[in-house]
């Protein structure tokens, strides 16, 4: 966090070499979290782009209160929203936490460049997902569901479930935790093999 701080005060300063480090660092969460809004994968990344250029302009402003990355968080989230209700779609009621939007940042690794070793890497994490998902306990299963795949927010899927809030967290969190560990041993995998020796 002080490196970011150090970036933000020389890209006051006017070095914009030191923002391109800050997009380097941070692109793949930022998209990641969009892609909670925003299915399209190609929109996803023009709202990215869009959130870093809001960013930049706004750098000055920023008298770091909060950490960077709250900061370009809520600049995303607001990006993302506006972008909806521009294309007269509906934003979601609820935001995305800063800790609940790192849980999709490994998937975002997955689709930096497609190769045909990318394609079949995909396809076999999609499977491994359904397989994750069918396995679940139903109560896990219908709130992942609900929430992943059909956008309800947090109250809409408690009202639906006839259950409280914190308890829908709760299963979606489990929900989560039980298929990342379904798909760690691909994603390991794959780290290891596109890291440089």
């Amino acid at each position: 966090m002080e490196l970011d701080q150090e970036l933000v005060s020389r890209v006051q300063r006017g070095d914009s070499t030191a923002f391109d480090a800050l997009v380097r660092k941070y692109q793949h969460r930022i998209t990641g979290l969009i892609g909670r809004y925003i299915a399209d994968w190609s929109e996803c990344q023009d709202v990215a782009q869009e959130t870093f250029i809001r960013a930049y302009r706004a750098m000055p402003n920023f008298r770091g209160d909060a950490q960077f990355y709250t900061w370009l968080h809520r600049i995303a989230v607001n990006t993302a929203k506006n972008h909806l209700v521009a294309q007269n779609r509906r934003p979601p009621t609820d935001d995305v936490d800063a800790g609940d939007a790192e849980q999709f940042d490994t998937g975002i690794r997955l689709r930096d460049n497609d190769t045909p070793e990318r394609e079949l890497l995909r396809q076999e994490i999609e499977r491994t997902l359904m397989r994750a998902v069918e396995a679940l306990p139903e109560e896990l299963r219908t709130a992942i569901t609900l929430r992943e795949m059909d956008g309800l927010s947090y109250e809409e899927i408690a009202s639906r479930m006839a259950c409280p809030i914190g308890t829908v967290r709760s299963r979606i969190f489990r929900a989560r935790e039980a298929i990342d560990a379904e798909l760690k041993p691909l994603l390991d995998n794959d780290t290891r093999e596109h890291t440089p020796t």
